[in-house]
């Protein structure tokens, strides 16, 4: 055998050894389920990942029960006001003895800000929230403590049932940010020691209401 066709052996071992990996590489990705299944429902299955990423996840029996509870939280965190652009929830907070400021000029004072969402996502225990309307993207980004109110209607399983939701509810014209939120903010760069809040709300609570 001469110095070419030792040549093309060798590289058609070569071709043939990594074809081999790349077929056993593909059967395994196959046989093997991508994602995580929702267990044991997707409600529990929420708020076990989001308290595990060190957010508050609050279920309530139905909206009088939910608006309670926030009031109960407010007393318990010694807050003297809520902030809201959500004039709807704004007037239900009142009716609950909830002191609530929707001024623009009390926003700086803000120490608990309360928004919708448009959808929550069961297995990574998130929160999917955009700029529509009044919301803007300050909400999500600026108030110490981020409190959500939601219903379990607006849960789905995966962050892609969320985003294609999005995409059939607004079709041509999507907000200008779509946002996942997954706990509170928090970041590891400093000596790999974690510390919440660095760059957005300390606290993520998250309010559902199931009827």
């Amino acid at each position: 055998m001469n110095q070419q066709d030792s040549r093309q052996e060798i590289l058609e071992r070569i071709a043939n050894a990594t074809q081999n990996r790349i077929d056993k590489g593909e059967m395994a990705y196959k046989q093997t389920d991508i994602y995580k299944p929702v267990e044991p429902d997707a409600l529990t299955c929420f708020k076990q990942e989001l308290e595990a990423v060190n957010g508050q996840c609050v279920i309530c029996n139905d909206e009088k029960d939910m608006y309670i509870k926030l009031a109960t939280l407010m007393q318990t965190k010694g807050l003297p006001f809520l902030f809201t652009r959500n004039l709807q929830m704004a007037g239900k907070m009142k009716q609950h003895g909830i002191v609530v400021e929707t001024d623009e000029i009390r926003f700086s004072d803000v120490l608990a800000g309360v928004t919708s969402c448009e959808y929550l996502v069961a297995r990574t225990g998130s929160a999917v929230v955009t700029s529509f309307g009044s919301l803007g993207r300050q909400m999500y980004a600026f108030p110490p403590v981020h409190i959500i109110l939601a219903s379990k209607e607006q849960l789905v399983d995966y962050l892609e049932n969320a985003l294609t939701a999005i995409q059939q509810k607004y079709v041509n014209e999507l907000p200008s940010a779509i946002t996942v939120i997954t706990g509170p903010s928090r970041t590891a760069d400093i000596e790999k020691t974690l510390v919440l809040g660095a760059h957005g709300p300390k606290e993520l609570i998250i309010f559902v209401q199931q009827n």
